[in-house]
């Protein structure tokens, strides 16, 4: 599919702030069957940026306001490829549950096992992750029966939580958006000793209207399985990741991928407004612009 994404923050402050620092994740990332073709980041007031690769290998913008300004106002657009890959190569052979512990032994797996800021793996997680697997015997089995049953045993229930909820707290609720469904199916897999990490990014409705999450940033979660790599699934809508969803960065949970955070000098008083439109569209790719 060929999607044009726009994502759109607003700033409004009830006093002129200034000194302004802010670090961006917004260009969405070519890689596991997708292409970012285009990109572009606006900032006004008018600010020059860089940019960089984090740890996880996200792309990351920073830019900088000296001057006191009333409005911060954040546009990225982006043209995105993707493609239709199966999540799980037919060739590939899932771990079994009962050595799933070898992903110990590789770097990138390391850091998708312990706990992180948003999620936690307690005893109580632990017995909740063995019931919802039951009956699995492989990785690939047992992530597909936990996002089914997450999917089936939360309610998905819009502004009912904030990007500081912690998963602890959707446990208790039963109940949130995409975010906090990502964190409890990553709390669950790490309670298994599955690898797990948090994806950002956008999910493609189409013309019916029939997924959550869509026309808003969206959150899965990817699970790794030893011969096949990440494999994602959205426990939100019960699918796997495909050719809707836009992958913009990944990392331990929410803490790691926030699309937009920085630090200014001036009142903390403030409205903060957010838009997020994805299409389809037939535009021809354009040339690659690294702003």
């Amino acid at each position: 599919m060929k999607l044009h994404t726009l994502h759109r923050t607003r700033y409004r402050y009830e006093a002129p702030v200034r000194e302004s620092f802010n670090e961006a994740r917004l260009r969405p990332a070519t890689a596991d069957g997708q292409e970012c073709r285009h990109f572009e980041l606006r900032v006004t007031p008018s600010a020059r940026s860089s940019h960089y690769l984090d740890f996880y290998q996200n792309c990351v913008h920073l830019f900088e306001i000296a001057a006191p300004h009333s409005e911060l106002l954040v546009e990225a657009t982006a043209l995105v490829f993707t493609r239709d890959t199966p999540a799980l190569p037919a060739d590939a052979t899932p771990a079994p549950l009962a050595s799933v512990g070898d992903c110990l032994l590789q770097d990138r797996c390391y850091d998708f096992l312990p706990d992180s800021t948003y999620v936690e793996v307690t005893p109580e997680t632990s017995a909740l992750a063995a019931e919802a697997a039951a009956g699995a015997t492989d990785v690939w089995q047992a992530a597909q029966a936990i996002m089914r049953h997450i999917h089936g045993e939360f309610q998905y229930r819009p502004a009912s939580t904030t990007v500081h909820t912690h998963m602890r707290e959707v446990l208790k609720a039963r109940h949130g958006v995409c975010q906090d469904f990502a964190h409890v199916m990553i709390g669950y897999c790490r309670a298994l000793k599955i690898p797990a990490r948090y994806v950002s990014g956008y999910l493609y409705n189409g013309p019916r209207d029939e997924l959550k999450g869509a026309q808003a940033s969206h959150a899965w979660m990817e699970v790794f399985v030893n011969g096949a790599g990440w494999c994602g699934l959205d426990p939100t809508n019960a699918q796997l990741a495909a050719h809707r969803h836009v992958k913009v960065a990944v990392g331990r949970d929410y803490a790691d991928v926030s699309p937009l955070k920085g630090t200014y000098r001036g009142t903390d008083r403030h409205r903060l407004s957010v838009e997020v439109l994805v299409s389809e569209t037939e535009e021809l790719p354009q040339p690659m612009s690294v702003a």
